[in-house]
């Protein structure tokens, strides 16, 4: 690491610590805006151990919460708009079921699928449902009783969004400070001054999205009294299934959409071209739903109570990705918004795991509230200020 304390930048009208997703997207919706913007990441941009790290993640609407909801539907529309903004293609459009199966969750009115939907059709958004017979016309290699399928969701192809942000930011100027170590921050007569080992930058507004370095950024603010209670969480066990070529064609992206059974803590992500030859199963502790006990305890017996058609697909365990740690808030909702008592600080955190499919959005409530003093988004309940320590 090259130490430059001596070197000064100059003025930016923004700073970003972090480059992670969230980060990438807060710079380069501030950029949009015309904004100086730099970005500081102690490690390397897409290293595998943050939790922007992967393949796939699916994007979604399906939350028990309609403020989610809502969200996540923005989500897609600002999605949407990066794809026609930079030519880039980002989003599989596979579609999204959740699905649930009465021999494993028998009541299946209180099933996430069924609560999820009825949160859905509330706000007026179209879903459609499978039953038994439906689910083996249209899907024949699950066995369920209910699919509900939002035909919006799909999946984030990662590495594609990755390269296109820092193609996008290099070409609009900002600079990513990779491997760089922040050391102090100061802040006074409307301005931060933050210290790092690739030299001094002055800015405006400091935004901080450096997940579980959070905290060890919020120490260096004089007289902060914040600090986020977040743990690390990661998915239990995560498989790979491949399955025999003249089955193949069932279990890809045009075929088969991302499926969640989140009452058992089960994800599945199909089979997309240049992008995963495998179908990604995995098995975690969902934030929105405890999982109660059923008889899924893993990925196989998933495989066997819901998938039979892969039992004799090779089958080997994720190692390439989702090595990461989640960071998890105490009360289950992000951090977003302003740093109490830090003029010009704003901070991002918290995302749950779920988080990814938001990176627009969060990108562009941390901008409008670093470069304009505020955001068109009603995001009070994620105001940092809940967690100040008098």
């Amino acid at each position: 690491m090259t130490i430059e304390p001596s070197r000064t930048h100059a003025p930016l009208d923004l700073l970003v610590i972090g480059g992670g997703v969230m980060g990438l997207f807060t710079a380069y919706q501030a950029s949009r805006r015309q904004a100086r913007v730099a970005v500081i990441e102690a490690g390397e941009i897409g290293d595998p151990m943050t939790a922007s790290f992967g393949r796939t993640r699916s994007y979604r609407r399906d939350y028990l919460e309609a403020g989610y909801t809502r969200f996540a539907d923005e989500a897609v529309r600002l999605w949407t708009e990066f794809e026609t903004e930079t030519g880039a293609e980002v989003l599989v459009r596979c579609g999204c079921m959740n699905i649930a199966s009465r021999k494993i969750t028998p009541d299946l009115e209180n099933t996430y699928a069924t609560l999820s939907t009825t949160v859905l059709n509330r706000l007026g958004i179209p879903v459609t449902s499978f039953d038994t017979e439906g689910i083996a016309a249209r899907f024949p290699y699950l066995q369920a009783d209910l699919g509900d399928l939002d035909p919006v969701g799909g999946l984030v192809d990662l590495r594609t969004v990755t390269a296109t942000l820092q193609k996008s930011l290099a070409e609009a100027g900002v600079t990513v400070h990779e491997r760089t170590s922040t050391t102090a921050i100061e802040t006074g007569e409307g301005l931060v001054t933050v210290t790092t080992s690739a030299g001094t930058f002055t800015t405006r507004s400091l935004v901080i999205t450096a997940g579980h370095g959070t905290n060890d950024v919020l120490k260096l603010l004089p007289g902060n009294q914040l600090q986020v209670p977040i743990t690390k969480d990661r998915p239990s066990e995560a498989r790979y299934y491949t399955p025999p070529a003249e089955t193949r064609h069932l279990y890809t992206s045009d075929q088969m959409p991302v499926m969640a059974y989140l009452d058992t803590g089960i994800y599945l992500h199909p089979i997309v071209e240049g992008v995963v030859d495998a179908v990604k199963i995995g098995f975690y502790n969902p934030p929105d739903m405890p999982r109660g006990t059923t008889s899924i305890n893993s990925v196989g017996d998933f495989v066997e109570q819901c998938l039979p058609g892969l039992l004799e697909a090779e089958s080997t365990p994720v190692t390439d990705v989702d090595g990461c740690d989640y960071d998890l808030v105490a009360d289950d909702d992000f951090v977003l918004g302003p740093v109490p008592g830090q003029p010009g600080v704003y901070v991002g955190v918290g995302w749950r795991g779920t988080g990814y499919k938001y990176a627009p959005w969060v990108g562009r409530v941390l901008a409008e509230l670093a470069c304009q003093e505020g955001t068109v988004y009603d995001v009070a309940r994620f105001n940092p200020g809940r967690f100040v320590t008098p």
